[in-house]
């Protein structure tokens, strides 16, 4: 597998295998989270509350996961425009916590019809994968 930097421009020679250029986020932090849930309009306690996520059974708060749903859109978009995305769909495997580190990453798996096939996913440090996807791009 090789990593790519390509641009929509050249997304024609884009290859199965081919990697994005990763996108890693700083230490989730509950201002993030503060700023998140005022632009979002997300305002769910367990985001924002000690006390409330500590009621629900949780240690500490915890990153919504649209936020990181939100940080692999933005690696798609850092490497080809919003207009030629057709289709992304995720799910959420993982809680984000506080003080994680998010690293946003991305393969070609197919090619179809013209259009690329991406498999993306958003991982903390050790690994664990918070968010996975897939995205469909016209090439």
């Amino acid at each position: 597998m090789r990593n790519s930097s390509l641009k929509i421009d050249r997304l024609g020679s884009a290859a199965i295998g081919d990697r994005l250029p990763t996108l890693t986020m700083p230490p989730l932090s509950r201002a993030t989270l503060a700023l998140y849930a005022g632009a979002s309009g997300d305002h769910n306690p367990n985001h924002i509350d000690l006390d409330a996520a500590r009621a629900a059974g949780q240690d500490d708060v915890f990153a919504h996961g649209m936020l990181v749903t939100a940080w692999l859109g933005r690696l798609l978009t850092g490497w080809a425009p919003p207009e030629s995305i057709r289709s992304f769909d995720t799910r959420f495997t993982s809680m984000t916590r506080v003080g994680e580190r998010i690293t946003c990453s991305g393969e070609v798996v197919d090619r179809q019809d013209g259009k690329i096939v991406v498999q993306v996913q958003a991982c903390n440090e050790d690994g664990e994968v918070k968010v996975a996807g897939r995205a469909v791009i016209a090439g």
